[in-house]
């Protein structure tokens, strides 16, 4: 279920857009300042961010722009602020959209769907949330800003395991497809030992990824 941030200080008109965005089958998180919404885009991986421009701690502005520069996630503006200079410094501070209130739910609702099946269109080839970042095209990966040195085998795991996330993948099914893939791996000691290696490229203390469940197979966290 794709996951959308809504940062907007008047607390009833956020719930009303959460509960459309929910009815309409989106995960919602709520921000109401700038403070707030710094803290849980560091927390959660929304898929998409709507923000006010006023709010009580500050200018949406800055904020797109943290947010951009922290990872690549669509935003779309939704302020009372119609003049022309306003709208102009959303797009260059990196918004995808900039609509003014009072506004269509069912429009929004067309825009965020484009938006997000564009997103999901460019993004096919890559994995980024924020610290783990992966380029299947370039055979490219980096973890907290490190590159990794993952050797071709790894990368099919990465995305192997990156489209499946949240899924178990039992050790038949990651046997099968990886030995399909090259023959590399003939048994679960194998395979346990690689995705150990991959492990300790990846992840640190405060980042974790695969998780083992015993007996079965491995799951993909984020």
């Amino acid at each position: 279920m794709q996951k959308i941030m809504i940062v907007e200080d008047d607390v009833e008109l956020n719930q009303s857009i959460s509960y459309s965005l929910e009815r309409d089958g989106y995960d919602t998180i709520s921000a109401h300042s700038l403070e707030e919404a710094k803290s849980l885009f560091l927390q959660e991986c929304a898929d998409l961010v709507l923000l006010d421009v006023n709010l009580p701690d500050g200018e949406g502005f800055g904020l797109c722009g943290w947010m951009k520069g922290q990872r690549k996630v669509p935003v779309i503006f939704l302020t009372a602020r119609d003049l022309e200079e306003d709208a102009l410094k959303g797009y260059e501070t990196g918004a995808d959209d900039y609509v003014t209130k009072p506004f269509s739910m069912k429009i929004l609702l067309k825009k965020i769907s484009v938006i997000l099946q564009r997103t999901d269109a460019q993004s096919r080839n890559r994995y980024d949330d924020g610290f783990l970042k992966i380029d299947f095209d370039m055979a490219k990966a980096e973890a907290g800003g490190k590159e990794c040195m993952i050797t071709p085998t790894e990368f099919r795991m990465l995305r192997l395991f990156s489209d499946n996330a949240g899924r178990l993948l039992t050790y038949a099914v990651l046997l099968d497809q990886l030995w399909d893939c090259g023959g590399q791996f003939v048994d679960k000691h194998t395979l346990a030992v690689n995705v150990n290696r991959l492990r300790r490229k990846i992840e640190d203390d405060s980042h974790k990824y695969i998780s083992n469940v015993y007996g079965m197979g491995y799951q993909w966290l984020k």
